[in-house]
């Protein structure tokens, strides 16, 4: 056996052990998540705890029901188990009457063992497909691994998507087999019921950044998912408000992407982001609005689309509008009929490629007329390989519109064989528009182009990666350029000179 990783992770103070590793009877390497084991005596005396404790909590449903309760629920929890671990269990230390504590509100409020999976921010996807096999998870580094944890019933199971279901007002039964639903942390849950399932009762959850990707991680050497080019230019064409499609395949980092760029937003403008479940993290200073859709109860009453949510963004006075992921005629007929009322508009679909993106958007169901297009600027196209899970930016293109015919011009592409982004074509109207809307000549541009990879590579230098950091650096950018752009030749210069006088 060869072991690939070890770390610890550690959720409601229950820590664990997680190695991985490569095995020789296995066909795939594994994920073993080692946790303090309790005695019979224990896990007896933790189901007495847990009797006691919720006998005695004074919760209302209102409190059960309202995301932000969540934390007020968990410490009253805490309290009581707190005082009746004290009372019962006399002989344990602080440590371990702190694991049994964890452990209680893990099985009360929580998903069991499966919080110990939501807590390592390495996994991307933790897969339940069924009670009779282990569950899996998708690792940041190792892909898919399969885990030494499993569901004990297809209750337990069909009990976890219930309570997922019923904290978001979703209902999971016989009758409406299938559940899109969100943790309160974020994380995006879909469930499937047996027999719809056939191997059994599934959940699979995609984890929520806590602390999303920003285009600094992305432009980092051992990264390098998108150059500094690139980067310069789609912070030029976010500031002066093009329209932007970023497309890709499942899983390429469409959204992580999207919500990168966005932070180049100007602070003075109003974002409104509409999502099916809430993925976006942007500044906490922007001025931001976010939008989730709702399913309708099981009267079918109360649905919120998301073509009522586009529709309805158009009076709330946006300068920006973002939608999650365009799909539908409808949604797309709005979200460009928004482009040629002058507001900008970003987007994510599924298409590998440029060319693939425009047939998407003529051909049904989206079927938009092709004299349309014109109002859209730039596709970046996302691509990630499933052999090594590495991402990258895959083509930069603009949407050229002529005699109401539309034309994709590629001007950036990735070189698979070097692993390097390539500039392959000229530009045929981003520099045109940009001169005529900015009144700069092409030297200008360029010159603001030089400034802006400046920033990036300070903030790259500097390790300056965290959302509301990269955001207050831009917003710095947007109120006294010359005074931010001193501020870096001041500390590039001070790095200059302790590196020599070293």
């Amino acid at each position: 056996m060869k072991i690939l990783d070890r770390y610890i992770v550690i959720s409601e103070k229950v820590p664990a052990e997680i190695t991985i590793s490569d095995k020789e009877e296995e066909y795939l390497n594994t994920y073993d998540l080692k946790q303090v084991k309790f005695s019979k005596a224990t896990e007896l005396m933790l189901q007495h705890l847990k009797e006691m404790v919720i006998g005695n909590v004074d919760i209302k449903v209102s409190e059960i029901l309202d995301p932000n309760e969540v934390e007020n629920i968990k410490r009253k929890f805490r309290e009581k188990a707190q005082e009746f671990v004290d009372k019962e269990v006399t002989d344990a230390s602080t440590k371990e009457k702190e694991i049994l504590i964890g452990k209680l509100i893990h099985d009360m409020l929580g998903l069991g063992e499966l919080e110990l999976l939501l807590a390592d921010n390495e996994l991307e996807e933790i897969v339940v497909n069924s009670s009779k096999e282990p569950v899996w998870v998708y690792h940041k580094r190792f892909g898919w691994l399969k885990t030494n944890i499993a569901l004990k019933s297809e209750e337990q199971i069909a009990n976890y998507a219930s309570i997922v279901g019923r904290r978001v007002g979703r209902q999971i039964t016989n009758l409406n087999p299938l559940m899109d639903a969100h943790l309160t942390t974020g994380d995006r849950v879909n469930a499937v019921v047996f027999p719809i399932s056939t191997k059994g009762n599934c959940i699979t959850i995609r984890k929520f950044a806590k602390n999303p990707w920003t285009i600094v991680h992305m432009l980092d050497p051992s990264i390098k998912t998108v150059n500094i080019d690139i980067a310069a230019l789609l912070w030029m064409c976010i500031q002066y408000e093009m329209n932007m499609l970023i497309s890709g395949g499942t899983a390429s980092g469409k959204t992580s992407f999207l919500n990168a760029i966005l932070v180049f937003t100007p602070p003075n403008q109003r974002v409104i982001s509409i999502e099916d479940t809430r993925e976006l993290y942007l500044p906490e200073f922007l001025h931001w609005t976010p939008l989730t859709t709702r399913l309708p109860n099981p009267e079918g009453k109360g649905e919120v689309t998301m073509l009522d949510l586009m529709v309805n963004s158009l009076r709330m006075r946006p300068d920006r509008i973002v939608l999650g992921e365009m799909r539908r005629q409808r949604e797309a007929e709005v979200l460009f009929e928004a482009m040629h009322t002058g507001h900008a508009v970003y987007a994510t679909l599924h298409a590998d490629d440029a060319r693939q993106t425009k047939n998407r958007l003529i051909t049904p169901p989206i079927n938009l007329p092709e004299s349309m297009l014109g109002a859209l600027h730039l596709i970046v196209v996302q691509y990630r390989q499933r052999r090594t899970g590495i991402r990258r930016t895959f083509e930069v293109a603009e949407m050229v519109s002529q005699d109401n015919k539309a034309f994709v011009n590629k001007i950036f592409s990735w070189n698979a064989r070097e692993d390097r982004i390539e500039k392959v074509g000229d530009y045929v109207r981003l520099m045109d528009e940009l001169t005529l809307f900015t009144g700069m000549t092409k030297k200008e541009i360029d010159s603001e182009m030089e400034e802006r990879k400046k920033v990036l590579d300070y903030m790259l230098k500097n390790k300056i990666c965290n959302v509301n950091e990269v955001g207050k650096v831009v917003g710095a950018f947007y109120r006294d350029k010359e005074k931010l752009l001193e501020t870096i030749k001041k500390s590039s210069e001070s790095k200059t000179t302790k590196s020599k006088s070293g």
